[in-house]
């Protein structure tokens, strides 16, 4: 039965990685969230009964665990080099003489170089570390000498294989690449941000890199981070002629890459497949690519520069690398700059265009949300006519105002940005702007709460809310009702068939297929996505409810701890402080929204309408840990999840901070600052040892 069950284990992690790859990388899914929800939790079933099984790999380790007191500084095996900069086609073709002057080639010699050509990613330069096929290290730039472990968030990145594809993984290898942030997902963190009363992120970038560098691994789990790799460090029991082999590899072993253009395609046959792949909004030929010579390097980069606003990422140039291997070893380095490898770097694009006026939206948790409406112009070939300007303090800060002359640029948001106002061009009479206390959409008090940088609708009724938090309800991370966009939305608010969660459920066929544009199997379609929704696990339900400062992470920790809504909604404040990663003001938000009776109401209303989500396996709460709790600081023997789990299947808790509430600090070598806090606080310090001896 142990060899069946070990067996069965090895499948499951086998087939929620190859499910992680098609999903998070390919952008293939290839079973139901439900199904992948339901092989998972078998997963964790065995991994819960045989915590000794549990092993770096497995998909379970990859959720974020406890804060970290610092980030390990580790060395490079191979410096992480940074490339030489050029701005234009004149810059490229000037590379290429050095090269072959370096490589000897004569001025007679019309031989051509072989160029491996990308966009030059905008995000965190990232190191990955496999030892025979296994993470085991992840590293920041650092100075390009040494760089910062950041594995444990790293590991959250479900495109990020935790075990190389290949059934003889080389003994070393180190995937080099970029951490980064989707633009469209940027644009989604920004406006939860927004929603939520937080400042929001200048730039994907800063979005990605600030994550990464964060001592919590859960803040990295909960950001839309994810990596492509274009380049080895140091390897060993693998070779490769050209680079070109080298990208085919990793992508190969199922890390996420930029994917090479069919070497079979002209430069401009190429180039067509690609701009109607971006029509479909999905670029699947590849673009990276092998240029045979410095004219398809110069082709290449004005055909990039060309599309650049149109690639879900930003980038912000093209790097160009000497294809052969062998020839990247005879040109060396120069200055900490390999000579066989150049970054052809694009303009920053701006333009200039006057603000007719500030216009304000609403969201979902009421936010009004001020945005420069603008007379169109053309940037870097798009036509912008909207910007946003965040919040009152961002226009006061900028001092934008109607009727202004301004600066606007792309340069990372989905929704341009004013970068500044000409005051030499501001219109006589001009007055500065203030977003209005009451709501635009049904002339309700606005009001903004104190320690908040957004103004908010006070109106639970409100159209524009109801509109949004429909769209959040319905969302795939949420109750994942497929065919129910945007427009149907709206249809079905201004119909007046649905003004809460729970009208969705009473929808009727007749009333779907008499609305325009709606034929029989798409009406049958939502309907049979809305039967599906009724059993999702509870904590999506609890997630789409779209209470204030509850994300998918503290909806899951939520529904660990209450087996339904109605348990949740008796909760004191007092109660919810008590779990992990729940604070102050995220507990008084919880409480604060199930004080309302309308929720309340709702709650009843979708269960006697069939919602029945399924419950969350429980942590055990007898045993010989029942009502303590551990706090886990410095190196075990054992791995970090492994005697979490030890504590929780006999128990007890585990939390990320030392307080007075702690009652057991387990302490390994090297343990920090934590130690120092429970010595301080006189909190009940363990060794291994003394752990150990507590067991049953």
């Amino acid at each position: 039965m142990s060899k069946q069950l070990q067996k069965r284990l090895l499948e499951l992690r086998e087939e929620i990685a190859t499910h992680n790859h098609n999903y998070h990388v390919l952008d293939r899914p290839t079973m139901s969230d439900r199904d992948y929800d339901r092989i998972y939790s078998e997963l964790l079933e065995i991994e819960k009964k045989h915590p000794e099984w549990v092993t770096e790999d497995s998909p379970s380790q990859r959720v974020g665990g406890t804060p970290l007191d610092k980030f390990e500084k580790v060395q490079h095996r191979e410096p992480m080099l940074s490339l030489q900069n050029s701005y234009d086609a004149d810059d490229l073709r000037a590379f290429d003489e050095r090269v072959k002057k370096f490589l000897g080639f004569t001025e007679n010699n019309d031989q051509d170089i072989e160029y491996f050509c990308e966009p030059k990613l905008d995000g965190l330069a990232m190191e990955l570390i496999y030892e025979n096929g296994t993470l085991t290290g992840a590293l920041t730039r650092g100075d390009g000498v040494t760089g910062e472990n950041v594995l444990s968030n790293m590991k959250t990145l479900k495109s990020i294989p935790l075990k190389l594809k290949t059934k003889k993984p080389p003994a070393l290898l180190e995937a080099r690449g970029e951490v980064l942030i989707y633009k469209n997902d940027f644009a989604q963190l920004n406006e939860t941000q927004q929603e939520n009363g937080q400042p929001t992120f200048a730039n994907p970038r800063n979005a990605a890199a600030g994550a990464v560098r964060q001592l919590d691994p859960k803040i990295a789990a909960s950001r839309p981070l994810k990596i492509l790799a274009y380049s080895l460090g140091a390897y060993e029991g693998i070779e490769f002629e050209t680079h070109e082999q080298v990208e085919s590899t990793l992508a190969n072993f199922s890390l996420p890459t930029l994917g090479i253009a069919p070497s079979h395609l002209n430069f401009k046959k190429w180039a067509e497949q690609i701009k109607k792949e971006i029509k479909k909004e999905k670029v699947t030929s590849g673009l990276a690519r092998v240029c045979k010579n410095i004219d398809e390097v110069v082709e290449y980069y004005h055909f990039i520069e060309s599309i650049r606003h149109d690639l879900p990422y930003d980038i912000d140039g093209m790097v160009t690398k000497v294809n052969r291997l062998d020839f990247q070893d005879r040109l060396g380095t120069i200055a900490r700059s390999p000579r066989w490898a150049n970054a052809a770097k694009f303009e920053p694009e701006q333009g200039e265009t006057v603000i007719n006026e500030i216009s304000i939206q609403v969201g979902r948790t009421g936010a009004l949300t001020p945005v420069a409406i603008m007379k169109p112009v053309s940037v870097g070939g798009v036509t912008i006519s909207n910007a946003t300007l965040h919040n009152q303090d961002e226009i006061d800060r900028k001092d934008v105002r109607p009727g202004d002359t301004v600066v606007i640029q792309r340069a990372g948001d989905v929704i341009p940005e004013v970068v500044r106002v000409i005051l030499e061009k501001r219109p006589k009479g001009s007055k500065a702007f203030k977003i209005p206390n009451t709501c635009p959409v049904c002339k309700a008090p606005a009001e903004r709460l104190e320690g908040e940088v957004v103004t908010r609708c006070l109106n639970p009724l409100c159209e524009a809310k109801l509109r949004e938090s429909l769209k959040h309800f319905v969302s795939r991370k949420a109750m994942n009702i497929d065919h129910l966009g945007e427009r149907l939305i709206d249809t079905f608010v201004t119909e007046k068939l649905i003004s809460k969660f729970s009208d969705l459920y009473r929808l009727t066929y007749e009333q779907i297929i008499a609305l325009e544009r709606q034929g029989e199997k798409s009406t049958q379609n939502l309907l049979n996505s809305i039967e599906a929704s009724k059993s999702i696990p509870l904590s999506r339900l609890i997630f789409g409810l779209g209470i204030r400062f509850v994300g998918e992470q503290t909806a899951q920790i939520l529904a660990q701890k209450y087996s339904s809504l109605e348990e949740l909604s008796k909760a004191t404040e007092e109660e919810l402080i008590e779990l992990d990663d729940i604070g102050p003001k995220v507990a008084h938000s919880i409480h604060e929204a199930f004080q309302e009776k309308s929720l309340l109401q709702e709650i009843k209303d979708l269960e006697k309408l069939g919602v029945k989500p399924q419950a969350s396996a429980k942590t055990p709460t007898d045993g010989i840990f029942s009502g303590k709790t551990f706090v886990i600081t410095g190196t075990l023997p054992e791995k970090r999840g492994v005697v979490k789990e030890l504590i929780e299947n006999h128990g007890g808790k585990v939390s990320g901070s030392v307080s007075k509430k702690t009652d057991h600090v387990l302490a390994g070598e090297e343990a920090g600052s934590k130690l120092e806090k429970a010595e301080k606080l006189k909190v009940n310090v363990l060794s291994w040892e003394e752990f150990q001896g507590l067991l049953p």
